[in-house]
């Protein structure tokens, strides 16, 4: 009888070890759902505070399709580091200084470091309308926006107007 406690004891002890082997490797192999979304990426947390801002003159267009009023506003962050939910806030008034409605552009996500986007803003025809005012904000902070003739790496506006030099000309007969 105490064989036979011995041979069990002993087999016990061995399928311990082997599954004590077997349960350690499988845990140093990483499972796809739980290993981190950016693991391995560099990631660069968002702009708390004042972040510095170039743009483009607005375009202001009134679709008589559908009686919208679309600014268009091109944008590059000069910050160190990316912009989280950037956010204008349109204004406009009418002759006299009253507030009229406006409208909201946003980028959704972050802007990063020398990136240009452009935002939209709609908002709804009015005939009183005679002049508008943009505010900058985002997620964390305040904006400083500084309008520019040109943005680095872009084209701007072309001119309304062709120079005097490229006019052509007609022969008299």
């Amino acid at each position: 009888m105490n064989r036979a406690r011995f041979v069990f004891a002993a087999t016990l002890v061995g399928a311990t070890f082997v599954a004590s082997l077997a349960f350690a490797q499988a845990q140093t192999t990483p499972d796809p759902l739980t290993t981190p979304t950016l693991a391995g990426k560099k990631f660069t947390a968002p702009l708390r505070g004042q972040a510095d801002l170039e743009l483009l003159q607005p375009v202001t267009k009134k679709d008589p399709k559908t009686n919208m009023v679309t600014t268009t506003i091109v944008v590059k962050n000069v910050s160190n580091a990316p912009i989280a939910r950037l956010t204008v806030d349109e204004t406009w008034y009418d002759d006299k200084g009253n507030t009229l409605p406006g409208g909201r552009g946003v980028i959704n996500g972050l802007l990063q470091p020398n990136e240009t986007q452009t935002i939209k803003i709609e908002t709804p025809y009015n005939p009183k309308m005679r002049s508008n005012n943009w505010n900058f904000s985002h997620a964390n902070g305040t904006v400083k926006a500084k309008k520019v003739a040109k943005l680095d790496g872009t084209t701007g506006k072309e001119p309304a107007t062709k120079t005097a030099s490229s006019k052509t000309t007609t022969k008299k007969k």
